[in-house]
């Protein structure tokens, strides 16, 4: 940690959960909301394949809304089945109208139903496929993408936002449909009716039309300042709680607590708004739609009283001009819902449009019969475009060999197994396996001849059976057994009270850490692939236990070539060979003894770890 010039340590130095910083900066949008067109056709894309089924919700919709526009006439003619002046009543037309009334609620009811239920079954499948292809895309992005981006957004936009396109969905899609059906019909029924009324009833559109564009301006930048921020605050979640272990360890819940309500507060500001400014719109509507009635009313009225139009025509016109200007504030209400829905969408869509791995060449091959020979030829890397981690870096592994990659902490140890895995691809150089650019192998067939035991230990839920099958899932009990022994990992296995059938998790400490490199181990055994990797895999076990492991490695690591990364003298001595990493370069390369008498790099090491004294039993 860096100190400023009075050497107090500089707190703006300090890592913060979720990896953001402080402040009211912390939700200001670092670019302009994209185009939210093109989002929109992106997601009229996803629709067109359940085209059928939306087909069938459209049309019932449709049929519904012919339904509900007919509704106002009937009402009118039955108004008119009553001769005021003679006092006298069409009973029969006023029966049958009464009867048609009746039908169509039962129809709508009935359409909106099914509509309802079909429409529940297409968003559902939509948002699962949604969900599916965003995991799919997960497998795909390249390790560097999680290195650079907080987990806790990532799965944010997983689960909010893709949760937010369900709702949006489900609410507005067939709302939409049958509110323009109607806001159409309304209008054409109208017109029929009489002209000037409908002149009248139009003043609402323009009004409408100029409101929404001001309000969804300012509110759709409060929405996506939203989103971010609950993606930000879904980070500091996911971290605080992985490592609550150290929070409590230092003391930090305070600080923890209070950084959770700052990021909070501002989560509150920042919904807040987007809230405020898109519910501006439905009372602005409520208010211009009742002038707009109350002005059809009033005009209406003195075309009565002048005898122009029937009180049944009024009453039919006044029942019209509620459906036209119920549509605009659906569509008002519906306007939240969108915001979100695109808001959403943009955060989903960002992801899967993120580059991929490269794909396999179409020629790539698939290893047979491989040797375990690895090459490295002048192999440039970095993790940042201005920071190189590797150099020029040259090294040859013959088949059968182990060698040791030593030096200080970052100096690009696993940097180098990531690359000899393709777990990241190389800037510049070429790296070859078998004789082959690893570029021209089946990232799976490559991946297959790897056995990796990496520093931090990984298990997934589930029992400790199944996490070391999970190297080999056709592995049988019996192989199982063994590989555990071989790593010494069943005495403690044994000793669980479901022994194999323990459950585990990688987000428990039901096991030690010393416990959990064992079965990482126990994964290798099992693998016995060509190659194995070792990245510091014994640095959670005590002395004793090391010593066990080193006697089960001998067998291990015969005939196989392996790479091993270790701080541990007692690891890395009896290496065919030992590469000195530092500065991005190879400094160093050669067995123990001759490095030894080099009285380099690698001696300073030794001597660091075991000190002068015992240089000579070295």
């Amino acid at each position: 940690m860096e100190k400023n010039g009075k050497g107090a340590q500089n707190l703006d130095q300090m890592p913060k959960f979720g990896r953001f910083g402080g402040g009211a900066n912390r939700f200001v949008p670092s670019e302009k909301p994209r185009a939210y067109k093109k989002t929109l056709q992106r997601l009229l894309a996803l629709f067109r394949r359940y085209r059928k089924a939306l087909l069938r919700a459209t049309v019932l919709t449709l049929i519904a809304s012919s339904f509900s526009l007919v509704v106002p006439l009937y009402i009118g003619r039955a108004i008119n089945a009553y001769d005021l002046e003679n006092n006298l009543v069409d009973t029969p037309l006023l029966q049958r109208m009464i009867l048609y009334l009746l039908f169509c609620y039962v129809m709508v009811w009935l359409l909106q139903t099914v509509n309802g239920v079909l429409m529940a079954k297409v968003t559902q499948r939509l948002v699962k496929d949604l969900r599916e292809s965003f995991f799919s895309k997960l497998q795909r992005i390249p390790l560097l993408f999680y290195d650079r981006r907080p987990h806790g957004d990532t799965m944010s936009r997983m689960t909010n936002d893709v949760d937010n396109i369900s709702g949006s969905i489900a609410q507005t899609t067939t709302e939409l449909i049958a509110s323009l059906f109607t806001l159409v019909g309304s209008l054409i029924m109208m017109l029929s009716l009489n002209f000037l009324l409908t002149l009248l009833a139009l003043i609402a559109v323009p009004l409408f039309i100029i409101l929404t564009k001001i309000i969804a301006k300012k509110s759709r930048t409060y929405f996506m300042q939203r989103q971010k921020a609950l993606g930000d605050l879904s980070g500091i979640v996911e971290e605080s709680i992985t490592g609550m272990k150290m929070v409590k360890a230092f003391n930090r819940k305070e600080e923890t607590l209070k950084e959770f309500r700052q990021v909070n507060e501002e989560l509150e500001k920042a919904a807040t708004k987007a809230l405020i400014w898109a519910g501006f719109l439905m009372p602005f509507m409520g208010v211009i739609s009742n002038l707009s009635f109350a002005l059809i009313a009033f005009a209406g009225g003195l075309m009565s009283v002048n005898g122009t139009i029937s009180v049944g025509i009024v009453v039919s016109f006044l029942t019209y001009s509620k459906q036209f200007g119920r549509p605009l504030n659906n569509i008002a209400g519906m306007f939240t819902n969108i915001q979100q829905a695109l808001v959403g969408a943009e955060r989903v869509f960002e992801i899967l449009d993120e580059q991929e791995e490269e794909k396999d060449v179409h020629d790539a091959v698939t290893l047979m019969n491989p040797r375990g020979e690895i090459s490295f030829q002048d192999v440039y890397f970095s993790y940042a475009k201005d920071k190189p981690v590797l150099q020029g870096v040259s090294f040859k592994v013959n088949p059968g060999e182990t060698i040791a990659l030593v030096g200080e902490t970052g100096a690009g140890k696993t940097t180098i197994v990531n690359l000899m895995t393709r777990f990241y691809d190389l800037e510049k150089g070429t790296i070859t396996f078998d004789g082959m650019d690893l570029r021209t192998i089946e990232r799976r067939s490559l991946m297959e001849n790897f056995s990796v035991v990496l520093q931090d230990t990984f298990l997934f839920t589930g029992t400790i059976r199944e996490n070391i099958r999970y190297a080999r899932p056709d592995a049988t009990d019996e192989e199982i057994y063994h590989a555990a022994r071989v790593a010494h990992a069943e005495d403690f296995i044994l000793k669980l009270p479901q022994g194999y059938d323990t459950e585990v998790s990688g987000s428990t400490d039901t096991l030690s850490q010393g416990q959990r490199q064992l079965l990482a181990i126990s994964r290798a055994v099992l693998s016995d692939a060509p190659v194995l990797i070792l990245d510091e895999a014994t640095s959670s076990v005590d002395t004793k236990t090391e010593k066990e492991i080193q006697k089960a490695m001998v067998k291990l690591l015969r005939n196989r070539t392996s790479v091993i990364i270790a701080h541990r003298l007692s690891t890395i001595k009896s290496a065919d060979r030992i590469y000195v990493i530092g500065e991005g370069r190879i400094l160093e390369e050669g067995p123990h003894e001759e490095l030894m008498r080099m009285k380099g790099r690698y001696h300073e090491m030794v001597i660091s770890q075991v000190g002068n004294g015992a240089i000579s039993e070295v």
